[in-house]
């Protein structure tokens, strides 16, 4: 109840008005890299001086003008050539919805394909996040057109509480594709994602086993120590090497556990967004962990 509560807030007005003008004082920098990319290159240096990988987003979705997905597709295109003219450990994870998918899928396609090979010939690699229930059919349709066509630099993500998402994977396996396993962070109906979280859980453990016998990658994307601890003994058992697999968390969500990770030899790839169009994103961080949302507290009730 308390997670509906707060994703459905993202979409109140007057608490966006408020988050927006106290948010980053009140501990919104804590998971956002800052507004600007050169704000953002500083933590990911920072990140990758202390033994961690990452990858960067620019904040925002659903853009419904072709002109401005151009201008977010161009955008991403100098965050990609900054990160490697930096010589950074960190890749670049986006939303199609923000390159134009609610335009139509060619729109998305071009702009994403566009990224794609630039990435490629950079020597880097690209993860096409996933969004709510109804964008994942043409989200996974781009992926394996972009597979079909040449492009072995590019991701995607499946998203554990959705009924579907066992199905969707058997069908992309034969790719052996680099996939991020995640819960799920979106509202959705309980007809389209498992309510219950001891179910999530379960389906989860499932599919990070699925996905390491595979022959792809799995970008295990959890904060959960009993999820990590149980792939490391699924991957030991099963003589899956370190370099199939990796862990993903949060930029300020479990920075020891990262590290000790890390220490312990295993790839760490933290999450470190940044951008104005914060908002969204931080209402779905503190709708999945309660200690996010009283660390955000604390911060307010301090002034």
């Amino acid at each position: 109840m308390l997670r509906r509560a707060i994703l459905a807030a993202a979409d109140d007005p007057r608490v966006r008005r408020f988050v927006n003008k106290h948010g980053m004082r009140l501990g919104a920098s804590r998971f956002v890299a800052g507004e600007t990319l050169d704000e953002a290159v500083v933590v990911l240096r920072r990140l990758n001086e202390r033994g961690l990988w990452a990858n960067t987003t620019i904040l925002g979705e659903g853009v419904t003008d072709e002109n401005e997905a151009g201008a977010v597709t161009a955008e991403y295109e100098v965050v990609i050539s900054r990160l490697v003219d930096e010589g950074l450990r960190a890749n670049v994870a986006l939303k199609l919805t923000h390159l134009g998918l609610e335009l139509g899928e060619e729109v998305a396609y071009r702009n994403v394909e566009r990224l794609v090979a630039h990435a490629e010939s950079l020597g880097t690699f690209l993860r096409i996040d996933m969004e709510q229930s109804s964008f994942v059919d043409a989200t996974l349709r781009i992926y394996q057109r972009l597979r079909a066509s040449g492009h072995d630099g590019v991701g995607t993500v499946l998203q554990a509480y959705l009924y579907r998402t066992p199905e969707d994977l058997d069908v992309l396996l034969p790719l052996k594709p680099s996939l991020r396993i995640v819960k799920g962070a979106y509202l959705e109906p309980d007809t389209v994602a498992i309510p219950d979280k001891g179910e999530v859980d379960a389906a989860y453990l499932a599919l990070v086993e699925t996905s390491l016998a595979g022959e792809g990658y799995t970008a295990i994307a959890t904060h959960d120590e009993r999820m990590i601890e149980h792939a490391i003994r699924y991957a030991s058992e099963h003589g899956i090497p370190r370099e199939r697999f990796e862990f993903q968390m949060l930029y300020g969500v479990r920075p020891k556990l990262q590290l000790e990770l890390a220490g312990r030899g295993y790839k760490v790839l933290v999450a470190t967004p940044y951008g104005p169009e914060w908002y969204p994103y931080l209402m779905r961080r503190l709708g999945e962990r309660p200690a996010n949302l009283l660390f955000f507290l604390k911060n307010l009730v301090r002034g």
